[in-house]
């Protein structure tokens, strides 16, 4: 039977693009070996996640030009703390344990790269929001 560690890993998208230098600081490392597939994982949760964000925030996101809905994303994933933390906690919690310690150790600056990854994710992904505009 697989271990917890063993079944994360295995279920984590390789990522070619993803490449592993030995220049690379370890904060880079790990962002290209851990966040990047955990991120593409959990893509569609993320999508769903915000979508729901939309939605309690009365749908104001639908009233604005692209533009506009590029930055609504930015600014609502920097100042509203409780979605933040929602976001996070979908990443940290495919972390492995040794992943979850290396973390740990410079939580803040691979905060600010997940959390950079997954605004970008978002916004690469505007039009998913398109089809859930109000009808």
């Amino acid at each position: 039977m697989m271990d917890r560690t063993q079944k994360l890993l295995s279920i984590r998208p390789l990522i070619a693009s993803a490449k592993i230098m030995p220049e690379m600081s370890d904060d880079e490392r790990f962002q290209n070996q851990t966040l990047r597939p955990i991120i593409k994982l959990q893509n569609d949760l993320l999508l769903a996640s915000f979508k729901n964000y939309i939605k309690k925030m009365k749908n104001t996101f639908y009233e604005l030009k692209l533009e506009k809905r590029m930055e609504y994303i930015t600014k609502a994933i920097q100042k509203d703390v409780k979605l933040r933390n929602s976001l996070k906690g979908m990443i940290i919690g495919q972390l492995t344990v040794d992943e979850y310690e290396i973390y740990i150790q410079n939580s803040s600056a691979l905060n600010k790269r997940m959390m950079n990854m997954v605004i970008k994710r978002l916004e690469d992904q505007i039009q998913y929001f398109d089809k859930y505009e109000l009808v």
